[in-house]
């Protein structure tokens, strides 16, 4: 005789939803937007069909929606018109991301967190997350010479991390002074949560939450997001960002980033690294989040272009794994149409 039936609990939508053990709402998710110096109408991404560059009047738009759908928040990524090795237009407070961010926090207020990428790579010419230096070839030269020095980049520069820490401290603070409620360090410097946390707190900016990109990794699946933003990387960024191979790692910089002030703790990407979500969850007492990034939002787009798989459960059945795994909050593409989906 069969004595336990687990179908008993699956036989009707009603019981189904008694039992679930893992919840999805549209305040756990947050919706990533990119935003255009320059733009007068939304200009599509190729490589994530349904994405666009926005202008002003659509990213006010797409704000306003969220909020009514009842998102978690926003996080913005600008695009200017001119870069420079420096990563200039990302302290300046005529940059198109802090304008940007002036105007969908005077437009939706506290209605929705309004979060702000914190990272170099969208303004530097060389597509970099920070301050680039390079080794001189002559032993008797300086080791390193400034990035302003030079006019191109070659794949051999590295980042120079307590260099780039004084960027970032920079372009925190100019976030903050813009209107943002949520900062998000993503360069993967060691030290940033701290140098950021002093930097705002001595502004001023006490209350300004740190999302903090903890275990970020050197990903295939970041190659959609580089067509969003106009990416000029040279090279790659494996000296900083982290390598696949390492869940443990990933947990020691979520401690890390916990120790210095972060508020939230961020995995990227999410499927990949279910994993390392679940660990980080266990090791913290901060709430978790999760980017589904590009790439894995364009592999589903592109079989659902095939007809080979169902959208509208995809959409549903992906991000509820990321929940699962352990996480509080996900960074989705599909935020909007989850939202609509879970309605």
């Amino acid at each position: 005789m069969i004595t336990r039936r687990p179908r008993r609990l699956r036989r009707t939508p009603a019981l189904r939803e008694l039992v679930a053990e893992t919840s999805l709402r549209p305040s756990q998710l947050i919706l990533p937007v990119f935003v255009r110096e320059g733009a007068i109408e939304p200009i599509a991404i190729s490589s994530m069909p349904g994405v666009v560059q926005h202008s002003r009047a659509t990213l006010l738009a797409a704000a306003n929606e969220a909020a009514e759908l009842g998102l978690g928040g926003l996080m913005l990524f600008g695009v200017p018109e001119v870069k420079d090795a420096e990563a200039s237009g990302a302290v300046d407070p005529e940059g198109i991301l802090n304008q940007a961010l002036g105007w969908v926090k005077a437009e939706v207020g506290d209605a929705i967190s309004v979060m702000a990428d914190t990272c170099a790579d969208e303004f530097t010419d060389h597509g970099h997350c920070g301050i680039l230096v390079r080794a001189k070839a002559s032993g008797s030269q300086s080791a390193k010479e400034s990035s302003g020095i030079f006019t191109r980049a070659k794949a051999s520069d590295v980042v120079d991390n307590d260099s780039s820490l004084e960027l970032y401290a920079r372009m925190a603070v100019a976030q903050a002074n813009a209107g943002a409620d949520v900062v998000a360090p993503s360069g993967m410097m060691d030290g940033q949560v701290g140098v950021i946390r002093e930097a705002l707190d001595s502004a001023g900016h006490e209350d300004v939450v740190i999302l903090a990109y903890s275990a970020k990794y050197a990903s295939a699946f970041y190659g959609p997001f580089r067509e969003a933003v106009d990416s000029s990387l040279v090279g790659d960024r494996r000296t900083y960002q982290q390598d696949p191979r390492n869940g443990r790692e990933g947990v020691l910089e979520a401690l890390l980033d916990v120790e210095q002030g972060a508020d939230i703790v961020m995995v990227k990407p999410a499927l990949g690294y279910l994993d390392v979500i679940s660990q980080v969850r266990a090791a913290v007492d901060v709430p978790v989040a999760a980017y589904n990034v590009s790439g894995e939002y364009a592999m589903v787009e592109a079989a659902v272009a095939q007809g080979w798989i169902d959208r509208d459960a995809a959409i549903v059945e992906t991000l509820t794994s990321i929940r699962r795994a352990g996480a509080d909050i996900v960074l989705t593409y599909w935020a909007a149409q989850a939202a609509r989906l879970l309605a």
